[in-house]
C-alpha cells in the first residue's frame, strides 16, 4: 500500500456499527437524566461534546463525552472590572455538590454496576456489547463578560477537590464545522488521519500517547489552504511541517501570535495544560518518520 492509499483509508469516521453504539450510549444517558425525578423542574441541557460531537473521532477513540449543564445558576468572570452587569447571587438548591450527587444517582439507576464515580471530574460509564465507554461531566452555565452586553457562553466544571475549569464545547463545535466548510470537508478528514497516525504509533510503541484533543487543536491551527492540496500525502506533509516549524522556541509574547484551542477562547499552551510546545513538535517529528517522509 502506498502512503497516499494509507492516508486516504484513514480519512473516514468510525464504522456504522461503532456509530450506532455511540448514538445508543448518548440516548441512554439522556434518558437517565431526563427520567430522574429530582431533575423534573431543573433547567438542564444534556449534549454531546468532544470528538464524538465534532465527528472527528476514530475507532480507538470512540468513547462518548456528554455534558449535563445546569442553567439554574450562571457563573461568570469579566475581562475588566465592571464588565459584568450588577446582579444578585444565586440562592437556589443547585450547588455543584447537589448536581453531582443527583447525576450519580440517575446514572447508577440506569446503568447498575457500570458507573465509575472515582474520577475527579467525570463519571465513567463502562461499555457493553451495545454501548461504548462514556464520560458524563456535570457543569453549569458560564459567561465571560467582555462588556455588559457582550459575553462568551461556556460551561464551568467543578471538580470533586473544589477546583474548577471553564471550557467552550459549543464554540468548539461551531468553529470545527466552520473550518470544515471552508476547506470543503477536508479539515476533519485530516484530523482523523493525524489521530490514526497517533493511535498507530502508540500501539506499536513508537511514540507515547498524545491526547486526542491536543492533536485536533494542532491541526486546527494550520492554514485552511493546506487542506486543499490535491493529495493527502501533500496535505499531511504541510500540516506536519507547519506544526514543527511554528512551535519551535518559546511561546510568543504577542497574544495574536499564540495558538488557540478550537474554541478560540483559550490559548493552546499555558501552564495549566497537560502538554507543551515541545510535545507538539515531538509528535509531528515521530509522525514524519513513521509515515516515511524522511526516507
Amino acid at each position: 500500500m502506498t502512503m497516499e492509499e494509507k492516508l486516504s483509508s484513514w480519512t473516514g469516521p468510525s464504522s456504522a456499527t461503532e456509530q450506532d453504539k455511540q448514538e445508543r450510549t448518548e440516548r441512554m444517558i439522556c434518558e437517565a437524566i431526563r427520567g430522574h425525578a429530582a431533575f423534573a423542574d431543573c433547567d438542564l441541557s444534556v449534549y454531546a461534546k468532544g470528538s464524538y460531537a465534532n465527528n472527528t473521532n476514530v475507532k480507538v477513540d470512540s468513547d462518548v463525552d456528554i455534558a449535563v449543564q445546569c442553567g439554574e445558576a450562571v457563573y461568570w468572570d469579566e475581562a475588566t472590572e465592571g464588565a459584568h452587569p450588577p446582579s444578585g447571587s444565586y440562592t437556589g438548591i443547585w450547588t455543584p455538590a447537589r448536581l453531582r450527587s443527583e447525576i450519580e444517582t440517575a446514572l447508577k439507576s440506569k446503568f447498575p454496576g457500570q458507573v465509575d464515580s472515582s474520577g475527579s471530574t467525570a463519571f465513567r460509564i463502562h461499555s457493553s456489547s451495545a454501548r461504548v465507554d462514556a464520560d458524563v461531566v456535570p457543569c453549569f452555565d458560564y459567561r465571560y463578560y467582555l462588556s455588559s452586553s457582550n459575553y462568551r457562553e461556556g460551561a464551568k466544571v467543578f471538580k470533586k477537590n473544589g477546583k474548577s475549569l471553564v471550557n467552550y464545547p459549543k464554540r468548539q463545535l461551531e468553529n470545527g464545522r466552520g473550518k470544515n466548510t471552508r476547506t470543503k470537508q477536508y479539515y476533519k478528514k485530516a484530523v482523523r488521519i493525524m489521530k490514526r497516525v497517533e493511535n498507530a504509533m502508540a500501539a506499536e510503541g513508537i511514540h507515547r500517547e498524545v491526547p486526542s484533543f491536543f492533536v485536533e487543536c494542532l491541526v486546527y491551527n494550520c492554514p485552511d489552504s493546506f487542506f486543499m492540496e490535491s493529495t493527502w500525502t501533500k496535505t499531511v506533509e504541510r500540516v506536519i511541517l507547519h506544526i514543527w516549524q511554528e512551535l519551535e522556541g518559546d511561546e510568543p509574547a504577542a497574544d495574536s501570535e499564540r495558538w488557540l484551542e478550537v474554541s478560540e477562547c483559550k490559548y493552546l499552551f499555558h501552564g495549566a495544560q497537560d502538554w507543551n510546545r515541545q510535545d507538539g513538535r515531538d509528535f509531528v517529528k515521530a509522525a514524519w518518520n513513521y509515515l516515511g517522509y524522511a526516507s
